[in-house]
């Protein structure tokens, strides 16, 4: 019998479906059939079970910050399970030692930390039983049936286990030791509270950082502009005076003596120029161009797309959405036609199929196997949801990509750009430029009414999309060459240079996979498909979240904003390799290399414990010559010496570490950071950890001295105001370990609380 091993509930569920089978609780057993002779189990993870261990368990010494102790680097790390979690990984635990149970299958995600997930529970488990991985990136029955009779030994993704877990371990030497010398530093500043760093959120909060310094040091210049309006051959049209490729003028003075020398003048046609130019259809979405995307025409962050499209792939209707692919293979190629016959059913679809291409199949702009890695491009499968299931975002974004591929399936766009040059008396020429579609192609199908208007505004604050901006598209008069008539106007405009404009979420997305060199939409296809940015496809929105959550940025219509917190910490780093893009590309490289065999893990820590010495090292030497040219954020409260802030375990590894916000004490649960999350409070080992409560418990507000009083002491003070229903009490807040739940606390004559009440938690 075996023991098949997901990383959801959810996954479990759909690994489950086209089998027989029946449900118990944690786990679901499938019933004897060809596919499994002997039937099999399902169980599944929560996330993230196991963690790696916070300083302190190595030494106990490291509960208290302090500059003398660090580097901290452990010999050998280690995990735990995660407190919270422990029901769960009991029950594995009990189904991989179960005597019938002869081998396992691993099911999580097809990534590096699907690998890590479920490896790490075996290994910790004691278990070694044979194990082989399933690897499919879509939860159609008819993928799970495929995948379950197509396993991978596990040696062959045993490499992306030891990735995940280099990542994990790498990161937490950074993150815990840059976040402690940086606090600390700030401490000697009298800036309390945690500063916390991290090997792919450092050089990203630089990018917008110093887009921040342009914008401030930016210095306006004006101009002047010549622009006339032309009466020739019954027909009016506006042109601007040019020289070589320049229409902007240094002082009003030459633009006035232009326009006087011109007005009421003779005007000429001298030169009509064409060039046709032809635009194939965009490729098919990674993760990122749709995370771009989205934010562009709908304002979505990436994070809200990422969750929305992990929903979407939950259900069936789309790939595996963490793709750094663009490409797909001739066997998915193969399920096009039925998929875009199943989509005419969508009535905002059906206006554009069927498409004019019946097939990709040999089309090496989509369908090129040697540039498929883990996963193939994002796409529809062929369980095509009923029009009406989805609503708001998640029908937005499986437009999009239903639209994408429709378009793929559509003809070349091709459109004429012509440059028509008036000459005034002979010696002032205008230049006029004006675009028209011959072949409007794949450009229907990306760029409808309904599209373009909620894009508009998008391509304002965008205007890099040099191959799509087109909504302004200009017809030409009807004149030709050598057509004379006169100047009926002619005007100065005054102008000033404009600063360069703050990073959408969207573009930031883009920044991180190109390690911080700014590409043109129009460049974005041409991207090295194995990325060596910042962060993967599966962690860029994350780190974009925490940067938002540690408040060293804020996001204000759609616009990224440096805040002084945010500036103070990348002034600070100056010169550090902590902050350079090109070091962490250069990391994500040789991570990958593990990933593919390429590289050793062990060589790679080794340079990983050397990084952390020197990023120590450079912080207390570089600390004498700090200088910042913003305000130095206000006091936040100092974390409790032996809460690790900044630790990096759970479902946090591989990623970012966390802190940042003002902490109000331990989390009962797991012992992490409990910090004010804005609409809630609650706990930064989140998603591994749950504990979180509301701001607002029936209608009374709570007020962090409460909650700090909570989490010191057990219980709040006496709270007056609850409201449930017309009735309206007093009570005091208690957190009940057993249960792991809030109580409420009622007060006897005596004034002591004696009656417990379950609280209502979350938001």
């Amino acid at each position: 019998m075996l023991l098949i091993i997901a990383e959801k509930p959810d996954q479990g569920a759909k690994l489950a479906a086209p089998f027989k089978h029946k449900k118990t609780q944690g786990y679901i057993q499938i019933e004897k059939c060809p596919t499994f002779p002997d039937g099999a189990y399902v169980s599944w993870a929560v996330g993230h079970i196991c963690e790696l261990v916070p300083p302190e368990e190595y030494d106990p010494a490291y509960k208290r910050w302090s500059l003398n102790s660090l580097p901290i680097l452990p010999g050998k790390f280690k995990h735990r399970i995660t407190p919270s979690k422990a029901k769960q990984f009991n029950l594995l635990q009990e189904l991989l030692k179960r005597p019938e149970v002869n081998g396992i299958i691993i099911a999580s995600d097809a990534g590096r930390e699907g690998e890590y997930i479920v490896r790490i529970v075996i290994q910790l488990s004691g278990v070694k039983k044979p194990m082989k991985r399933l690897w499919i990136s879509s939860l159609t029955p008819r993928a799970v049936e495929q995948g379950f009779a197509n396993l991978k030994d596990e040696s062959e993704t045993r490499n992306l286990y030891y990735e995940a877990v280099s990542r994990s371990c790498a990161d937490w030497l950074v993150g815990m030791n840059g976040s402690r010398v940086y606090s600390l530093l700030f401490q000697r500043r009298g800036v309390q509270g945690v500063f916390s760093t991290g090997r792919v959120q450092s050089p990203t909060l630089a990018l917008i950082v110093n887009r921040e310094k342009e914008i401030a040091h930016f210095k306006p210049e004006p101009f002047w502009e010549v622009k006339a309006r032309f009466a020739i051959g019954g027909a009016e049209y506006e042109g601007t005076w040019f020289k070589g490729e320049e229409t902007r003028l240094k002082t009003p003075e030459e633009a006035e003596e232009i326009r006087a020398r011109c007005a009421g003048k003779d005007a000429v046609v001298e030169s009509i120029e064409t060039e046709r130019k032809e635009f194939q259809p965009p490729q098919l979405f990674s993760l990122s161009s749709l995370q771009a995307s989205a934010n562009q025409i709908f304002k979505y962050s990436p994070q809200d797309t990422l969750s929305a499209l992990q929903q979407l792939y939950l259900d069936g209707y789309i790939s595996y959405p963490r793709s750094d692919s663009s490409y797909v293979t001739d066997e998915e190629a193969k399920q096009f036609p039925d998929i875009l016959n199943k989509l005419q059913s969508f009535n905002e679809l059906k206006i554009f199929l069927p498409a004019p291409k019946s097939t990709l199949i040999g089309n090496k702009r989509y369908v090129n196997a040697s540039k498929v890695g883990d996963h193939y491009a994002i796409i529809p499968t062929e369980q095509v949801p009923q029009p009406g299931k989805l609503q708001g975002m998640n029908l937005n974004l499986y437009l999009l990509i239903a639209k994408r591929l429709i378009a793929a399936h559509e003809e070349k766009a091709i459109i004429d750009y012509t440059n028509l040059v008036t000459m005034v008396d002979g010696c002032d020429p205008f230049m006029t430029k004006g675009k028209v579609i011959v072949q409007e192609g794949w450009r229907k199908v990306l760029y409808d009414n309904a599209a373009k208007k909620k894009a508009k505004s998008s391509r304002e604050d965008d205007k890099s999309d040099k191959e799509e901006d087109d909504e302004d598209l200009s017809v030409l008069p009807p004149v030709q060459k050598g057509d004379a008539g006169t100047v009926a106007d002619v005007q100065v405009k005054e102008g000033k240079t404009q600063p360069p404009k703050r990073y959408t979420e969207g573009q930031l997305i883009t920044l991180m996979k190109t390690a911080g060199k700014h590409l043109d939409n129009a460049e974005l296809e041409k991207v090295l498909q194995r990325t060596e940015g910042l962060g993967t496809e599966a962690t860029r929105a994350g780190i974009i979240g925490g940067l938002k959550d540690r408040q060293y940025i804020d996001v204000r219509k759609n616009m990224v904003y440096a805040t002084n917190k945010g500036t103070v910490l990348i002034e600070a780093l100056g010169q550090s390799v902590l902050a350079s893009a090109e070091m962490t590309a250069k990391w994500e490289q040789r991570l990958g290399e593990i990933g593919r065999g390429q590289e050793s893990p062990k060589a790679f820590m080794e340079q990983a414990q050397r990084l952390a010495q020197k990023i120590v090292s450079d912080a207390v030497a570089a600390e004498k010559d700090w200088t910042f040219t913003v305000e130095l954020p206000k006091n936040e409260e100092r974390p409790a010496y032996g809460k690790s802030a900044g630790n990096r375990g759970g479902s946090n590894a591989g990623r970012e570490d966390r802190g940042g916000a003002a902490e109000l004490g331990a989390c009962p649960i797991c012992g992490k950071p409990v910090v004010d999350k804005k609409n809630f409070y609650g706990c930064t080992g989140y998603p591994s950890c749950t504990f979180t409560f509301s701001k607002k418990i029936l209608g009374k507000a709570i007020s962090e001295t409460q909650v700090k009083r909570l989490l010191d002491k057990g219980e709040t003070l006496m709270l007056k105001g609850f409201k449930k229903g017309e009735k309206t009490f007093d009570a005091a807040l208690a957190w009940n370990r057993e249960q792991q739940k809030l109580d409420f606390l009622f007060a006897d004559r005596g004034g002591k609380p004696d009656k417990p009440e379950q609280a209502k938690r979350g938001s």
